[in-house]
């Protein structure tokens, strides 16, 4: 086991309209780099936060229904200028940041889009790239790793660092054991989970559903 030393996590919360362009992505991108300050900087006298977490689709939500339309509007390489600031930023407060996800075209996989998160260091790197494994479907049209034939890469990545072995999984994910247990089984020390809804406890379904 990994040991650790102390250190805080700030799990930052957005309140944002959603980007309807890549252009319009900035806007969220700015007001994200702000709470890194705040909480990183902000807070040093008093705590020593070392990692930063942001929610799903804190950079850009699927808003449009089909996914012919993401790819025109929203989607974004996994190298893209909004991570790249968030890259900039984390090197300059010295923190780890799981980024707020977004929708990802990928190269390799012409006919899929991801909701995609990362996992920064301290020096700007890019340690791990997630891809959701459980979309909310029907309202969710982007892929999973598990839609892709002999998907080479690992599609629970758990990453060695000075704060521990860090996980993640997102939204949806987190109703399936599945996945927390091959996160576990990997060794995983903080499982960080980043989603777009607030119920800290689960899909609890409307009273009028019962």
């Amino acid at each position: 086991m990994t040991t650790a030393p102390l250190y805080y996590a700030a799990l930052c919360q957005v309140d944002a309209p959603n980007p309807a362009t890549r252009r319009d992505m900035r806007r969220n991108t700015d007001r994200m780099l702000t709470l890194m300050e705040n909480a990183v900087a902000g807070y040093r006298p008093f705590h020593d936060v070392r990692l930063v977490i942001f929610p799903e689709f804190a950079h850009a939500a699927p808003v449009y229904p089909r996914v012919e339309e993401l790819r025109e509007h929203l989607a974004l390489p996994a190298d893209n200028e909004e991570i790249a600031l968030i890259a900039a930023k984390a090197r300059e407060l010295g923190c780890y940041v799981q980024t707020g996800s977004f929708i990802e075209a990928d190269p390799d996989h012409p006919d899929a889009l991801f909701n995609t998160t990362l996992l920064i260091s301290p020096d700007g790197a890019t340690l791990s790239r997630y891809r959701k494994v459980n979309p909310w479907i029907p309202w969710e049209v982007h892929a999973s790793p598990h839609d892709i034939a002999d998907y080479p890469d690992d599609p629970f990545p758990v990453v060695e660092t000075e704060i521990g072995r860090l996980g993640v999984a997102t939204c949806y994910d987190w109703l399936f054991p599945e996945v927390t247990r091959e996160l576990a089984l990997k060794g995983c020390e903080v499982m960080i989970r980043i989603s777009a809804y607030m119920d800290p406890c689960g899909a609890t379904p409307p009273t009028d559903w019962w």
